[in-house]
C-alpha cells in the first residue's frame, strides 16, 4: 500500500527537499521505492530551450536520496552514479515523474534505478526520458558506514 504525501505552493517543510523549486509535487513511496511528480519550470531550462541535463540529474539525485535514506532510516552519501542515459529531451512545462527503486543492497550500500518520464499536461501518456544507477551509503552521525537492512527482490509488475 502506498504512504501518500501531496504538496502545494512548495510549502513542504523538512525532507524531501522540493526538486527543482517547482510549485508543488506529489510523492508517492512503498517501502523500497518513491516517486516524485511534479511540472518542469522556465527556471529549469538549457540554451536549447528544454530541461537542462544537470536539472535532470539533480532531480535523480533528489529522488534517490529520499529513496535511500527512508530505506536506511539514516543520512546517507552518494558514492556513484553510473550509465546515466538521456533518451529524450524534456520540455518546459511538462509533467515530470522521477521514480527510484532499491535493487541491491551491500552491508552499507543501497544500489538504486532511476527512471524519469514526462509527460504534456494535456496527455495521459507518460515517456521515459532518463535511467541511471545510483549508490548510496548509509552513514551514523559520525559519518561512518552504517548497516542496512536487506533488500530481498519480488517478483511485480511495475506501473508506467
Amino acid at each position: 500500500m502506498y504512504n501518500k504525501f501531496e504538496c502545494f505552493l512548495g510549502l513542504y517543510i523538512g525532507s524531501p527537499p522540493n526538486p527543482g523549486g517547482c510549485l508543488f509535487y506529489l510523492m508517492t513511496m512503498k517501502k523500497d521505492e518513491l516517486e516524485f511528480q511534479f511540472i518542469s519550470e522556465p527556471s529549469d531550462v538549457n540554451f536549447g530551450g528544454k530541461v537542462h541535463g544537470g536539472v535532470v540529474m539533480k532531480w535523480i539525485d533528489q529522488t534517490a536520496y529520499a529513496c535511500a535514506s527512508g530505506w536506511a532510516e539514516a543520512y546517507c552519501v552518494t558514492v556513484y552514479v553510473g550509465g546515466i542515459r538521456f533518451f529524450e529531451p524534456i520540455q518546459i512545462g511538462e509533467i515530470v515523474k522521477v521514480r527510484s527503486k532499491i535493487i541491491y543492497t551491500g552491508n552499507t550500500s543501497m544500489h538504486i534505478a532511476v527512471d524519469v518520464f514526462s509527460r504534456h499536461p494535456l496527455k495521459q501518456k507518460f515517456k521515459k526520458t532518463t535511467h541511471c544507477i545510483i549508490v548510496f551509503v548509509s552513514t551514523d552521525e559520525n559519518g561512518r558506514p552504517k548497516p542496512v537492512k536487506k533488500w530481498i527482490p519480488k517478483l511485480r509488475k511495475i506501473p508506467n
